[in-house]
């Protein structure tokens, strides 16, 4: 444990110091301090790999804070660790572009070291109180790292109800922890699990309340709506670590509090199954109307902590109705996937980053032939791309195979109650890959195939950024190991995985089936591999002297970029099938006289909670907030007599309980 504080101080004396840095240094700093602290975290967490545990006792108003590293803290720790380091490396290349502009990017680096070092802390903080604190630091420092780009009025507002939100999930975790405080006498984790033994309504109210508190913050919907403002306002690579990790801390908390209840009730495991169905299913639906790549990938995040969560609840019903495999499957599923989610939309933020950086552009309808002016941010796109619609054989595919798996295990042995719950989550698993295929077909077609559709587009340098480029290289090339040897990967989190299970006596019989359906999985993956891998060598081997010429063009061969499809007309189709689901705004100016010089046709989708609940109670505070715009006149005697007035209010308060 010694070896993980010394990593946290590190970060923290690292922010601290990063302020006094001559401004072109600091992210080189911010790297070299996040990769010691890395490196500091694998050794603690590594060597030796069991459960750590240490009591400090600090001032009365905490008593005795407990600080572990179980598996769970263990697998969070290596991920949150590895990835801050690699987000770093990119941070450097991607900021160069913001110096000398005015931004601040001293209170950047300091935020970007302390956000990385609450986020572990929190991991190992096993007392309520310490917890708090370490989640408001990290929601605080991202909330800084989010309006980096302050001079933009769209930035501050996401910044805002990025906020507001954070504010409001901290409310139901404070809630939930004072219940358990309250009814266990202490503030540290470990004394809370004896509250659920007997009592397992108050399980039901605490799970209630924390999954709320947590779900806010991973994106669950309905909490979801300030995800897709907030990682399109934020640098490529505040939105990766963002999406790659920040928002698993809201997992993580989830995760902590289902061992802390100990066995789960049918309420919980159907809850959690139902809430993760229709973020995924909403997430994806939504991504594919979008035609902001950044907001497009993050209505993707939703949609991956929808299936992140579906895994975890095929192991909670697994447990429940006593199938090892289905608990096995769903648990190991769940967790790798977000290991997989992390690695692949990490990749694909940097992506975007790495396309914004060349032509300052995030909407996809006026790009287009960029993989002639970008050929290895492109070609590390589609392998993103590839790797989030699970695709073999890269790391997406595995996890949603072994998630798949747990819910056909499930179907088994299910009753006349949990088969039909199963059988929606097989069809909705099902229903979300193939649109994520759409989506990015969409996406990686519209924006590197084709002709530019902009002098943007058409201006933009080459991809040269060995900063940027290598971060995405480890990425990809993750994506691919996982893919082809899911074994070691499985390897990786088994521990965790026997955390959820082992209690429950589920052990020998499911870790069989999990580890050799891997084995099978890479054998196959593998086999694939060296398939096209020959096949494509003999392409090249033998096509040596070819010529390439353009197509054909039926006579015609003054090709422009209004000819090619756009996002909005591939995407029309599904999109109208499904009207309900979406408000549609659309913007038209018609053409007029003889020879109109401009007319155009633009839709856009808006989030039908954001246009009929969330917007709709905005305008209803303002109104109501409006009302007391009369007592701020700037008079110094209605201040003062304000004050008078709560004084004699208060005065009389007191006396009245008295």
């Amino acid at each position: 444990m010694e070896l993980f504080f010394i990593s946290l101080l590190l970060l923290v004396s690292g922010a601290f110091a990063s302020l006094f840095i001559n401004e072109s240094r600091k992210m080189r700093f911010c790297t070299v301090i996040t990769g010691l602290s890395a490196f500091l975290c694998f050794i603690s967490v590594l060597f030796p790999m069991h459960p750590l545990y240490k009591s400090i006792y600090l001032p009365n108003i905490f008593g005795r804070a407990d600080f572990g590293i179980d598996y769970l803290s263990a697998f969070f720790i290596l991920l949150i660790s590895a990835m801050s380091f690699i987000g770093s490396i990119y941070a450097e290349g991607y900021i160069k572009s913001y110096l000398n502009k005015g931004l601040n990017i001293s209170s950047h680096a300091f935020f970007l070291m302390l956000l990385t070092a609450s986020m572990l802390g929190l991991c190992a903080a096993q007392n309520a109180l310490i917890f708090l604190i370490f989640w408001e630091i990290m929601s605080l420092s991202s909330f800084f790292l989010v309006i980096f780009e302050d001079n933009d009025k769209t930035v501050i507002n996401a910044g805002i109800k990025y906020m507001v939100y954070m504010h409001i999930c901290v409310i139901f975790l404070i809630s939930a922890f004072v219940l358990m405080c309250n009814a266990s006498g202490s503030l540290n984790f470990s004394d809370f699990s004896s509250l659920f033994i007997k009592n397992k309504h108050f399980a039901d109210v605490i799970f209630v309340l924390t999954f709320i508190g947590f779900g806010a913050k991973a994106g669950f919907m309905p909490f979801h709506s300030w995800l897709p403002d907030a990682h399109p306002a934020a640098p490529a690579h505040v939105s990766g670590i963002m999406s790659g990790v920040m928002i698993k801390t809201g997992i993580y908390g989830i995760l902590r509090m289902l061992l802390i209840i100990g066995m789960p009730s049918k309420f919980i495991a159907y809850t959690f199954l139902a809430a993760a169905i229709i973020s995924a299913l909403w997430g994806v639906l939504y991504a594919v109307t979008q035609h902001d790549i950044k907001k497009l990938l993050a209505y993707h995040s939703i949609e991956n902590i929808g299936i992140i969560g579906i895994g975890v609840s095929i192991g909670l019903l697994g447990i429940i109705y006593n199938n090892p495999a289905a608990a096995c499957l769903g648990f190991a599923g769940g967790i790798l996937h977000i290991l997989n989610h992390s690695i692949f939309k990490m990749l694909l933020f940097f992506g975007a980053g790495s396309i914004y950086t060349k032509t300052h552009l995030r909407d996809i309808e006026l790009m287009g032939g960029l993989i002639k002016k970008m050929p290895y941010t492109s070609a590390l796109f589609i392998i993103g791309s590839l790797a989030i619609c699970a695709l073999p054989p890269f790391n997406g595919f595995i996890s949603e195979i072994l998630i798949y798996a747990g819910i056909i295990s499930g179907l088994k042995t299910a009753g006349a109650a949990s088969f039909p719950v199963l059988m929606a989550a097989l069809a909705a698993l099902a229903l979300i890959g193939t649109m994520a295929l759409l989506c990015f077909t969409k996406a990686s077609g519209i924006m590197l195939l084709g002709q530019p559709r902009s002098h943007q587009v058409q201006n933009a340098d080459s991809d040269n950024e060995k900063t940027m480029l290598i971060p995405m290289a480890v990425l990809a090339a993750l994506t691919l190991l996982i893919g082809l040897f899911p074994q070691k990967a499985v390897l990786l989190i088994l521990h965790t995985v026997h955390t959820f299970t082992q209690p429950f006596g589920i052990d020998a019989e499911g870790l069989s089936e999990l580890l050799n359906l891997t084995g099978s999985i890479s054998l196959i993956c593998v086999s694939f591999t060296a398939v096209i891998a020959a096949v494509l060598f003999l392409r090249f081997h033998f096509n040596k002297k070819t010529r390439e010429y353009s197509l054909w063009g039926c006579g015609y061969d003054r090709i422009t970029p209004r000819m090619q499809y756009t996002a909005s007309s591939y995407a029309d189709l599904f999109v109208s099938a499904l009207k309900p689901m979406f408000k549609r705004v659309p913007h038209i100016k018609k053409p007029k006289g003889l020879f109109p010089k401009e007319a155009y046709y633009e839709l856009k989708i808006k989030d039908i909670e954001e246009a009929y609940i969330i917007e709709p109670l905005i305008k209803l505070d303002e109104k109501m907030l409006s009302k007391f715009e009369k007592m701020q006149d700037g008079s110094l005697q209605h201040y003062i007599m304000y004050g008078l007035i709560f004084l004699a209010a208060a005065i009389a308060g007191l006396f009245f309980i008295g």
